[in-house]
């Protein structure tokens, strides 16, 4: 299993959700730890080369697997483009 390294974002984001939908967030997230490309994952292109999106329910995860550590830069509202625009100022 990879160990897990929140970006700050990305550990703001989970602070400030609801009981529920954390729980729900956290157990993609512990998923993605044994298995980092499962089939919904999706390698992206151009300022978020390198990285890959996730989805759970009504949130977008964007990590990326370093050595033997899933690195979660940006966890956001799927149906929101400013996920993207978060990752590309990183």
């Amino acid at each position: 299993m990879l160990r897990l390294r929140l970006s700050k974002d990305a550990d703001n984001f989970l602070t400030t959700r609801q009981r529920k939908h954390l729980r729900q967030i956290a157990a993609k997230i512990q998923t993605l730890r044994s298995d980092p490309a499962p089939p919904d994952a999706k390698a992206l292109k151009g300022s978020g080369k390198g990285f890959i999106r996730s989805d759970i329910g009504e949130y977008r995860i964007i990590y990326r697997v370093e050595d033997d550590t899933l690195f979660v830069a940006i966890i956001g509202k799927r149906n929101d483009d400013e996920v993207y625009r978060r990752l590309g100022r990183k």
